[in-house]
């Protein structure tokens, strides 16, 4: 489990996050739960449709192409819809059960579930239950990689909800160092369990059930270890960051971050329509031209150059969008 593979969960958690404050608000105002549902489902939909155009082929118009269910913003689309609906109709102590149940849940469905020519608590890459479900309900619209969704869609709703679990405990009364003692201590026991749960088990000896009671970290899978392992690392970075910025009041140098968080569903999808990169290559294609001469550290400053200046034209497109109010929301 490398920082890479944290960006896709810390997409999900963040959203969770966010929930407990935007459907309090908006009950707050008088929002029935019909408008709720309403607004729920539009943004199901609007993410949906984002992933298929990000990386499902929507826009190919080649049906034999066409891939379903491929990408972060879909799975975020489905934990949304799930802790949407347990914060308009569950107390926070049966969210939290809730969370458990989803978890615990997909690895005994993963654990004793038997497949058909694999057998049962299989995880291997290209023989588990999760693939399997995959391949027989979407067929050639499953997404070409090694990645699952549907199953692992109980894992996108448990990443979320311990999301919004962080929320519940950022909009209570407690002072600011109490909120994030208890973000760290949340963190560290989810890193315990998650790291227990993948491994913890396999000194324990014979257990009465088939297979091994290990549910292995696998992001392809989305398994409810990881899960767990990569909602550690995010309350401990909600709590470091909170604690800096909310708690000791140091804000200006996080305005950079800041202007990127007010359009991140634009700046996430419009890289698929510009190419910075080649915006970028080609502005600096004479000096590093002239790097590259000097040598392979030449060559490694001149990528580095090119990269930056690609991420700083995005970010003066988003920085322009915040400047004049463009924020926009799905």
């Amino acid at each position: 489990f490398s920082a890479w593979d944290l960006i896709m969960p810390l997409f999900l958690f963040i959203v969770g996050v966010a929930m407990p404050f935007s459907f309090s608000r908006r009950l707050e105002k008088g929002d029935s739960r019909c408008a709720m549902y309403w607004r729920i489902a539009r943004r199901v939909l609007v993410l949906w449709v984002l992933g298929m155009i990000a990386q499902g082929r929507l826009l190919e118009f080649d049906l034999a192409r066409l891939q379903f269910f491929s990408n972060t913003l879909q799975a975020i689309a489905v934990g949304y819809l799930v802790a949407g609906i347990a914060l308009l109709h569950l107390s926070v102590a049966w969210q939290v059960f809730l969370t458990v149940i989803v978890l615990v849940g997909y690895w005994l469905l993963m654990l004793l579930v038997p497949v058909p020519g694999v057998g049962i608590g299989v995880f291997q890459e290209n023989a588990n239950l999760a693939l399997t479900i995959d391949q027989a309900i979407l067929g050639r619209f499953r997404n070409e990689a090694s990645y699952t969704w549907i199953l692992s869609g109980l894992g996108f709703a448990g990443m979320v909800l311990t999301g919004v679990l962080a929320g519940h405990l950022l909009r209570t009364a407690w002072n600011g160092y109490l909120r994030c003692l208890a973000l760290f201590l949340m963190g560290f026991a989810s890193l315990a369990i998650g790291w227990f749960w993948a491994g913890g088990f396999d000194g324990m000896g014979g257990m009465p059930f088939v297979g091994t009671w290990r549910f292995p970290m696998i992001k392809h899978l989305f398994t409810s270890s990881m899960v767990l392992w990569a909602a550690g690392w995010c309350y401990l970075l909600l709590a470091l960051f909170y604690l800096i910025i909310d708690v000791f009041q140091f804000r200006r140098w996080a305005f950079f971050f800041v202007v990127i968080g007010a359009n991140s569903i634009f700046a996430y999808m419009i890289v698929h329509f510009i190419d910075f990169s080649h915006i970028s290559n080609t502005l600096l294609s004479g000096l590093a031209r002239n790097l590259s001469a000097t040598g392979e550290f030449g060559t490694s400053v001149a990528t580095l150059l090119q990269a930056m200046t690609a991420y700083g034209l995005l970010w003066l497109l988003l920085w322009y969008m915040y400047r004049n109010r463009t924020l926009i929301r799905v």
